[in-house]
């Protein structure tokens, strides 16, 4: 039993990770025409079976999931640059602009045209990446490095989704759902990316509701929140950013918990600061290539 139960997990693992091969390569070709061939023969399988493993493990077959990158990625594109909608439809490789307007519309529910002129919140498709569990618990045990760097932030207004009793990333998506974060990058940041934040006592609603995703925004910011959506004031700050190094994905945690030790070591009266409670703890979206980050409040000591 136990040999049998050994070669089972094997083929889980080896579905995952063919999986996970033909979400990268899709990362790294969007902009281009991608076939079902090309994507099994990046997998080392029948087309046929590389379909069947991408439905059972994202739900979606490979067109659906590379028509919603697709148009979401030109979304931002709209949104930052200063390109026509012909040349997003041409650059992102969908074959007429009327096929692309249709497609942008049904997903959407705007015309692409109208979107550029005056970007509003949609719910972008933010994949979600296949990793192994059985990996993700690695100690990472070689000796690594953890960047400490003073910053500041200015007054802003951020946009958050609360939940109730969430405390950490897990609790919210079972709360609020995982898809928050689409939306939350289709709307621009001062910071570039939205974040998502440990709320002091004095900000949280309900009490209990420690953790929420958000996007930070201009003081001035009097674009649309979207509905379920509320707004918040931040003052001027200053943060310690905590970067750890580059990681494999799978080891995420090991990553995510790399920091949350160096935080606890670390004394900020070496540098003339105290930890500031009154103001959220900020994490960045855990990045293999960038390294895990985050951003702890201080004050002067």
């Amino acid at each position: 039993m136990d040999e049998q139960r050994d070669k089972q997990d094997d083929m889980i693992i080896e579905q995952r990770e063919a999986v996970r091969m033909m979400q990268d390569y899709i990362s790294e070709h969007i902009s281009e025409e991608i076939t079902i061939e090309e994507l099994a023969g990046c997998a080392s399988f029948s087309p046929g079976y590389a379909r069947k493993l991408f439905e059972k493990y994202l739900g979606m077959t490979p067109a659906v999931y590379i028509r919603r990158l697709k148009l979401s990625k030109s979304a931002l594109r709209l949104r930052d640059e200063k390109l026509s909608v012909l040349d997003v439809a041409m650059d992102m490789g969908f074959g007429s602009v009327d096929g692309y307007q249709r497609a942008f519309r049904r997903e959407f529910g705007c015309n692409p045209k109208e979107y550029a002129l005056c970007p509003v919140p949609i719910w972008l498709f933010t994949p979600n990446l296949i990793i192994n569990d059985e990996r993700k618990m690695s100690d990472m045990s070689e000796i690594r490095n953890v960047f400490i760097q003073v910053i500041e932030k200015p007054a802003r207004k951020v946009i958050i989704k609360r939940g109730i009793k969430a405390d950490e990333y897990f609790s919210y998506c079972e709360e609020v759902g995982c898809d928050v974060w689409g939306l939350l990058t289709s709307i621009k940041s001062i910071s570039g990316e939205p974040v998502c934040m440990w709320l002091p006592k004095n900000m949280r609603k309900p009490v209990t509701n420690v953790y929420v995703q958000g996007v930070e925004v201009e003081e001035d910011y009097d674009g649309i929140i979207p509905a379920g959506f509320e707004m918040i004031e931040l003052p001027a700050s200053t943060y310690l950013l905590f970067r750890g190094e580059p990681f494999a994905d799978e080891d995420y945690v090991a990553a995510i918990n790399e920091i949350w030790e160096a935080e606890k070591k670390y004394n900020p009266e070496f540098i003339g600061y105290k930890w500031d409670d009154t103001n959220p703890r900020i994490q960045l979206e855990p990045r293999g290539e960038r390294g895990y980050i985050e951003l702890v409040p201080v004050t002067k000591a």
